[in-house]
């Protein structure tokens, strides 16, 4: 009698595997994909601050050499030097527009 309940209840598990199957399955899927994507914006992070680096490095160069220039139709600037001239000039108008209190 022990033996037909041990077989009953391996059974039941058994259905129950079968049965629960496909949640299993998507939540494992699921798993993996939230792994793998971690791993791909890691990645990502990773090459993001390569990329970084490397603009910080030609900046200087760009300007120098005159490269900067993007040849925009109506804003044409010969080279990096005007650019950033604007930029300058740009930060210390708001600069001095927070210390005076007006911006």
């Amino acid at each position: 009698m022990a033996r037909s309940s041990s077989g009953t209840s391996t059974l039941l598990v058994v259905v129950l595997l079968v049965l629960t199957f496909p949640i299993w399955f998507a939540l494992l899927a699921a798993l993996f994909g939230v792994v793998v994507g971690l791993f791909g914006a890691a990645i990502g992070v990773i090459a993001a601050i390569f990329g970084a680096s490397i603009a910080i490095i030609a900046l200087p160069f760009k300007l120098l050499f005159g490269f900067g220039d993007f040849h925009f139709p109506f804003f044409q600037t010969g080279n990096g030097f005007v650019i950033l001239l604007l930029l300058i000039v740009a930060f210390v108008l708001v600069q001095r527009g927070r210390k005076t209190g007006k911006a």
